[in-house]
């Protein structure tokens, strides 16, 4: 009988199912995982596979600034941003990331299409829409279109703000009021003088924003 080996074929089938297993990893310390497999198999178990996450707790990612994405990556990474929504989260998940990983993630999340979110009171929309465009004058604070874009869209480091929930709005913006958790933003400033009642009806307008066709 004339033998045939084996070996060939078992390491094909080895390399196959290495080459299928890491488009299914869910290994953030393994640098060779595409960023677009992170995202599916570990980042959408909270922000969604097209970043529009349902949760309150989670902000949505779809549409977002990708410099503003590296940036909080980064801040997770370094534990320089240690708000407790994040850092509870975020400082484990990022913690092996490379520079190319957070890059390639920023750029998904970036490229998917924001989704409408739930509507608010009327008669609260229409007082958020006076604070986004014109601000608070008499506590001197500043419109928040002046730094996230006429359409909230957001430019440059500061965030795109429209369809993201209403409750994640307001826990952030008490972050920046009352901790130093997340540095580097003119935010706490801008922040000092606002109500409780003002935070969330800029937030609620914000999270009814309408999407952009």
């Amino acid at each position: 009988m004339k033998f045939i080996s084996l070996l060939p074929l078992v390491a094909v089938l080895t390399s196959l199912s290495g080459c299928a297993n890491i488009e299914r990893s869910r290994d953030l310390a393994n640098p060779d995982v595409p960023a677009a497999v992170t995202a599916v198999q570990v980042c959408s178990i909270c922000h969604g596979v097209d970043g529009n996450s349902v949760s309150p707790n989670f902000p949505r990612l779809a549409g977002q600034v990708p410099e503003y994405l590296v940036a909080q990556l980064e801040n997770f990474r370094s534990h320089q941003r240690s708000d407790p929504p994040g850092f509870e989260y975020m400082w484990g998940i990022s913690h092996h990331l490379t520079d190319g990983q957070i890059k390639g993630l920023a750029d998904y999340f970036a490229k998917q299409s924001p989704v409408s979110n739930a509507a608010v009171d009327a008669q609260d929309m229409a007082k958020g829409k006076v604070i986004f465009e014109n601000g608070v004058p008499e506590k001197e604070v500043a419109p928040c279109m002046a730094c996230h874009g006429a359409q909230a869209q957001g430019m440059a480091s500061f965030p795109r703000l429209a369809g993201q929930h209403q409750d994640y709005l307001v826990k952030q913006l008490h972050v920046f009021q009352e901790t130093e958790g997340r540095p580097g933003t003119p935010m706490k400033q801008i922040t000092h003088p606002l109500t409780v009642a003002e935070m969330r009806v800029v937030a609620g307008y914000l999270q009814a924003f309408p999407v952009s066709p």
